[in-house]
């Protein structure tokens, strides 16, 4: 869970948030060797060379090669200390070595896809000693990153324990919930006892206590990002000169008294893409390009659902807890990238994991919570990622508000139903794979296809 939902920085998750963790491990094992690093180069494929830029994928290698990790880089201090490196020409490797570092050392390969992913980077070093070190990651979505070694994930949290209610399917979760008496999030929550119990010794006891003040950590994050751009003015950065809507709309909104939901739905999760395409702090969920869904329609809940609001800290570790188990089907069965799979794998997910939470606080059974979040991806099946100019800005920001709209209106039909229906979850994930799989590569974050080449830049 908290992998899924993990404290970053923005623009992207699989753009910035993945390849500073990347740069992050290489400089740690740098400075395990002990010798003085002489020169570095950088190599990145596929997507990440084709939209790099305008998703900070070179500040954010530069800056993980210092040291940097997203989860605790103070995201003002990004765009500084990637002009000074610029500026001077040097990088300070593991935050001990002041290596020169030129245009020809972060070399671009668009059209270049490594085997296991498209998200590739080859880091390589030469070392005082004589000797190179290279090593090859993949980030592969929602800032998860892999060595191509092996499944070695470096997030944080990262663990293989076993835990009491292993799930492949959401099949597995409706013959689990019945079977056991417990609802989704109490089965997640169990999972992740177990997890950190099995990593720092602790008690069930202490281990919940620490889960359930983690989640709502992460709300906290979520509502301060949400805040912060309901305040945010001015221009998104990047050049394609798009305003800040959503301070505008949250002044009018409370100029008004206003009282319409759907509104605040809106100016809720474009607050918080707005603040992601500003490289502000975001919790993926499941990804940055998808950030405002999920925590749009807890802010929704919250605020118009005066029930789930009197019991504030259950709701949310209720939502957040059904939202992470419907991630990892995603997660296992399909994918959460959009350079994997297009944006149906982001924004679909999210709106997915979205209405099943919100119709579990709500009061559904499990099979409902199944059934809104099969609703959740089924109308967003084929959605394509098209950046304009590679920024994660048209049509992003857009369609995390429309998303979560869908999100609450798929809570809502799966709430009047009683769980049965036609399609299931599982045979929805799997036909957002294959669909995924028939894309062809300019629809999946490469800004090579779609509004990316029909829409001038400037």
């Amino acid at each position: 869970m908290f992998e899924l939902f993990s404290v970053g920085i923005g623009p992207s998750s699989s753009h910035t948030v993945g390849p500073m963790r990347a740069g992050a491990d290489f400089a740690d094992e740098l400075r395990a060797l002990g010798s003085t690093v002489r020169t570095v180069r950088v190599d990145l494929y596929g997507s990440l060379a084709a939209t790099g830029r305008g998703h900070g994928t070179f500040a954010a290698v530069l800056l993980g090669l210092e040291g940097n990790r997203p989860e605790t880089v103070d995201p003002d201090d990004v765009a500084k200390r990637s002009a000074e490196i610029e500026a001077t020409g040097t990088v300070l490797v593991s935050d001990r070595d002041e290596v020169p570092l030129s245009a020809e050392q972060i070399v671009l390969h668009p059209l270049t896809v490594l085997p296991r992913h498209t998200n590739g980077i080859r880091f390589s070093a030469e070392l005082a000693d004589g000797t190179e070190h290279e090593a090859v990651y993949y980030s592969v979505g929602g800032g998860f990153v892999e060595r191509e070694s092996g499944a070695e994930t470096v997030n944080p949290l990262a663990g293989t324990s076993r835990v009491p209610h292993d799930f492949e399917t959401a099949a597995d979760l409706l013959e689990t919930c019945p079977r056991t008496g417990k609802t989704v999030p109490e089965l997640m929550l169990e999972n992740e006892i177990a997890l950190r119990g099995a990593r720092t010794g602790e008690t069930p006891e202490v281990a919940e206590r620490e889960v359930r003040a983690g989640l709502l950590h992460i709300w906290e994050v979520m509502e301060a990002c949400i805040e912060r751009g309901f305040r945010g003015e001015g221009m998104l950065p990047g050049g394609l000169g798009v305003k800040r809507r959503a301070p505008g709309l949250y002044r009018r909104l409370v100029d008004s008294d206003g009282a319409d939901a759907m509104d605040w739905l809106n100016v809720a999760a474009m607050a918080v893409n707005e603040e992601n395409a500003c490289g502000g702090r975001i919790v993926t969920a499941p990804t940055n390009g998808a950030a405002g869904i999920v925590p749009s329609v807890l802010y929704y809940a919250l605020k118009f659902r005066p029930h789930l609001a009197e019991r504030r800290e259950e709701t949310v570790c209720d939502y957040l807890l059904t939202a992470a188990a419907i991630a990892v089907l995603y997660k296992r069965r399909a994918s959460i990238s959009g350079a994997e799979v297009g944006c149906q794998g982001e924004v679909g997910s999210a709106c997915s994991m979205a209405a099943g939470a919100l119709a579990q606080v709500m009061g559904a059974s499990a099979a409902q919570v199944e059934n809104a979040a099969e609703i959740g991806i089924e109308h967003n099946l084929g959605l394509t990622c098209d950046p304009i100019g590679g920024l994660v800005q048209i049509p992003c920001i857009e369609r995390n508000a429309i998303a979560s709209v869908k999100a609450v209106n798929a809570a809502r039909i799966a709430l009047h139903g009683d769980g049965t229906h036609r399609v299931s979850l599982d045979q929805a994930i799997e036909t957002m794979r294959q669909t995924g799989a028939d894309m062809l590569s300019k629809y999946k974050e490469t800004s090579l296809g779609g509004l990316a080449v029909n829409v001038p830049e400037c």
